[in-house]
């Protein structure tokens, strides 16, 4: 007979090979594009420094805006979750901008991640 424990630990093991069968099948799946942004953004693509902080402080402050307000804070659409990732992704390329560097990959991740907010807002 059995013990409860040791088919406790098989059911684990079996359990552990199973998973590991099917993460090595998800791996070979295609990526899911979640921002429209292909590459380059409209952020990166602005070649002044000026016009380029003003353009990413007022999508910092939309999105501030929005992760503040408690229509969408409690709203079962993703907008809440979007605005948090962009404020902070924005501020992020806020911050290196203000030392004059130009994250490519911080201007990219706000752009999209304010374009998910406002498609999620509308």
């Amino acid at each position: 007979m059995k013990r409860p424990f040791q088919s406790f630990g098989l059911a684990c093991l079996l359990s552990l090979a199973v998973t590991g069968t099917q993460a090595a099948d998800i791996i070979g799946a295609p990526t899911v594009e979640y921002c429209r942004v292909a590459g380059t953004s409209n952020l990166v693509l602005e070649e002044n420094i000026g016009a380029l902080k003003t353009e990413v402080v007022r999508l910092m402050d939309e999105a501030v805006s929005v992760a503040k307000s408690s229509e969408w804070v409690n709203s079962s659409r993703p907008a809440f979750v979007w605005a948090s990732e962009a404020k902070v992704a924005c501020g992020m390329a806020y911050g290196y901008l203000k030392t004059n560097y130009r994250d490519e990959d911080t201007l990219n991740k706000c752009e999209c991640f304010h374009q998910r907010m406002v498609e999620y807002m509308n």
